[in-house]
């Protein structure tokens, strides 16, 4: 869930523990389920990153993909058309791919940013708790807090009771989205795209090894001189050099990314940010804030 971060000496990154796309995903089926109890839609939650290959949204890096970063979904409809066991599961709940292959189609699951769904709730809590912004009392008590409202489109929503537990989890959802666009996180996906993109063209990984698990990609790398050198330097990154132009040493790198965001619902209220004019402010900073510099790890 971390893209690779958790790998580097990074001090942002050192209460990091594992946190995988499995468990996330885990966390996502059973969200829907708990909201809808439809196993279609639960199963969609469930199997959205089925097709996410190692280190994550440093393959849409790698793709190009940082601004959006969806890339990771593609191949979701064929690796679920392709396992038997999936279409056993599937017709057994009279269920076919089509009906859990595309999470975007239930709003619970997924919705447009800045909505609150099951995916966002999920890794945001996660978050909240992987970053040390609050502890698991805290997060239980955001998440016994909602209720499926019906949003301004008048299509189904996460939306919480209480206003202050809004705001607390709205203020937390923007903690986590400063680290996800962080110096330190972006030049760790970027410089970790750079990486697997030169093995791929240098035969020492094949997109196929992306798709099996980050251990063994790293046995790959490990087990060829250049990239295992190249590598342990990623992992030994722990402080950040920033500037208006490059430096003359070491790699710098200007990288714009994704801004993710939430502004959640508030029962019979309205967003969180036209309820709480200071959030609202704090959230507008976030999106202006620049990427237009040069970074660089040593």
């Amino acid at each position: 869930m971390n893209c690779g971060c958790e790998y580097t000496a990074f001090a942002r990154f050192d209460r990091c523990t594992k946190y995988s796309r499995f468990d996330h995903s885990l966390g996502v089926g059973l969200i829907v389920w708990r909201f809808t109890a439809s196993p279609a839609q639960a199963l969609a939650g469930l199997l959205h990153d089925v097709a996410t290959p190692a280190f994550s949204h440093v393959v849409d890096f790698l793709r190009g993909d940082y601004m959006t970063q969806e890339s990771t979904e593609d191949g979701t409809t064929e690796l679920i058309d392709g396992s038997p066991e999936l279409q056993s599961l599937l017709r057994s709940l009279g269920l076919t791919t089509q009906d859990v292959c595309d999470y975007h189609r239930y709003p619970v699951a997924d919705n447009d940013a800045p909505r609150l769904s099951a995916d966002r709730l999920e890794y945001t809590l996660g978050n909240l708790v992987q970053f040390g912004f609050a502890d698991l009392k805290t997060v239980q008590a955001l998440y016994d807090d909602l209720s499926v409202g019906q949003n301004e489109d008048g299509a189904p929503e996460l939306t919480f009771r209480s206003g202050e537990k809004a705001l607390a989890f709205a203020r937390g959802a923007l903690r986590c989205a400063e680290v996800y666009v962080s110096d330190e996180d972006r030049y760790a996906m970027q410089m970790l795209s750079e990486l697997l993109g030169d093995a791929i063209r240098k035969g020492v990984l094949s997109e196929r090894d992306l798709y099996r698990t980050e251990p063994q990609a790293l046995a790959r790398l490990r087990a060829d001189a250049e990239f295992s050198r190249r590598w342990e330097a990623f992992c030994a990154y722990r402080e950040i050099l920033t500037g208006d132009r490059p430096g003359n040493e070491g790699d710098w790198r200007m990288i714009p990314a994704k801004k993710r965001r939430i502004d959640p619902l508030i029962l019979g209220r309205g967003r969180t940010s036209a309820c709480y004019p200071a959030f609202r402010e704090e959230l507008m900073r976030f999106l202006h804030s620049p990427q237009d510099y040069w970074v660089c790890g040593r």
